[in-house]
């Protein structure tokens, strides 16, 4: 099979759905022009899915938008660094069911059933090019080069989204719905200590989100701060790429060998977290942060190979100084001098970090207004989360909040503790998108539940036009 075959499978395989079936959604009129029915914001592999999805509901009034240049969205070829994929190649996500839309089928209409035996998980690379090929064949509508800059609540219940950038059509947006699908980084912030970004010039260092160049550190001494999958990656990367020594300093004595998230693909804890209790959400959340998750064998066993691999465990920073000779950190074990750090501990999700929520923030709920969590679970970080609807939907902490929030849907990593494993892991995106799609057609149907109640009781359109014989009867 080639790629052009696989195209009109594709096309054969949506019309035995009825696939672009006739819009029921209700146009709005605006003074301000256009008002699309759904906006996401963000192209990658959530916001692809998501425009997917709403086009199977027969949602078709929609944009996506996205930061990046075309074929550039989300981190596969910015900032993500590991060889391939961390969850098993045979897991579906995006394709939402459609067998010739799976990442399996584009790649076995390149390479035959024999190549897609021949890998062990997905090359990072090829993600990305899958993606650009499910973008195109679907022809989902997407403008890059378009930034969000903030969110504007009207008294309509209509969204101004204000924009920029070199592919924004204008400087406003209008939207009934938008749904904020950003990933990992989407609903907070990267996160750098403090005993760095106060003590440490900017030179110096960088977060694994960040562009770093790696050309520039050949024959050099690289600290990696972090114990999980990235930090890993980053070591690699930087030995791949020519630096003379990689050292990887973990907090833990001892590195985590258990992956949660194979316990949760496998047991149900993915598809149906929602329905959990609070109290139940809660302890299973702490105990996956507390927990963590390990580096991939592979990923591990590529960057130890290198004779300049170093591991340091038990050993976090404690103090970090700039010196002639570099960065000096001090750790328990001693104090080391460095080229130049790379920082991998994660990120902090809180709405009030997101700019575009400016406006909004202070009416939305967190864990921490809803549940208050026993001593031995309670994480400061989990209470910061916003507490949102099974369907993603932000919730208001007050009445005030409630309309300005309305229309307004988290599909990023802020989702974690509400929805479970979802929305920026592939994991879950299979169970999750649908609950979005589904949330999102349910609340535009209520918005117009007067209108269209009218309709249907007025409804008065003659199908039935047979004729038939009158009959007498006989007493």
């Amino acid at each position: 099979m080639s790629l052009e075959t696989l195209n009109e499978r594709v096309k054969t395989d949506l019309s035995y759905l009825d696939f672009g079936g006739p819009e029921w959604v209700r146009p709005v009129n605006h003074p301000d022009g256009h008002v699309y029915d759904v906006i996401i914001v963000g192209g990658g592999q959530s916001g692809l899915g998501t425009a997917f999805g709403l086009l199977r509901e027969r949602i078709s009034n929609i944009l996506v938008i996205d930061e990046n240049k075309e074929g550039l969205e989300g981190p596969w070829e910015t900032y993500a660094r590991m060889v391939t994929l961390r969850t098993p190649k045979q897991l579906t996500s995006i394709d939402q069911g459609i067998p010739s839309l799976t990442f399996r089928s584009w790649w076995e209409a390149q390479a035959g059933v024999e190549g897609w035996e021949a890998i062990d998980k997905i090359p990072r690379g090829d993600w990305m090019n899958y993606l650009r090929w499910y973008r195109q064949v679907l022809g989902l509508p997407v403008i890059n080069e378009v930034k969000l800059k903030l969110i504007e609540p009207t008294e309509e219940g209509i969204h101004r989204l204000h924009i920029g950038g070199p592919g924004a059509p204008s400087n406003t947006l209008l939207a009934r719905k938008v749904v904020l699908a950003t990933g990992i980084q989407g609903g907070g912030e990267w996160h750098v200590p403090a005993l760095i970004s106060e003590k440490c010039p900017r030179h110096l260092y960088a977060h694994t989100s960040e562009a770093i160049d790696f050309e520039a550190l050949k024959g050099k001494k690289v600290a990696v701060l972090g114990g999980g999958a990235s930090a890993f990656d980053n070591a690699n990367f930087a030995l791949t790429e020519g630096a003379a020594e990689a050292h990887v300093f973990v907090r833990r004595k001892e590195m985590p060998r258990i992956n949660p998230i194979r316990q949760m693909e496998a047991s149900g804890m993915i598809e149906h977290f929602h329905v959990l209790s609070d109290e139940d959400k809660y302890a299973a959340m702490s105990h996956f942060f507390k927990h963590n998750q390990p580096p991939t064998n592979d990923t591990f066993g590529r960057a130890s190979k290198w004779p300049g691999f170093h591991l340091h465990l038990g050993s976090p920073w404690l103090d970090v100084e700039e010196k002639s000779e570099g960065a000096v950190v001090t750790t328990p074990q001693g104090k080391f001098t460095f080229d130049f750090l790379i920082i991998s501990t994660g990120l902090l999700t809180d709405p009030a970090l997101r700019p575009e929520l400016s406006l909004v923030e202070k009416h939305i709920a967190r864990w921490g207004d809803r549940y208050h969590a026993p001593e031995e679970v309670f994480n400061p970080v989990l209470d910061a989360h916003p507490y949102l609807s099974p369907g993603f939907a932000f919730l208001s902490r007050d009445e005030e909040g409630k309309k300005l929030l309305h229309g307004l849907f988290a599909f990023n990593y802020s989702a974690l503790l509400s929805c479970g494993l979802s929305a920026s892991a592939l994991s879950g995106m299979r169970f999750a998108i649908p609950r979005l799609t589904s949330a999102i057609a349910e609340e535009l149907f209520l918005d117009d539940r007067e209108t269209n109640l009218k309709d249907f009781f007025e409804y008065d359109q003659v199908e039935f036009v047979g004729e038939w014989p009158k009959v007498t009867s006989k007493l």
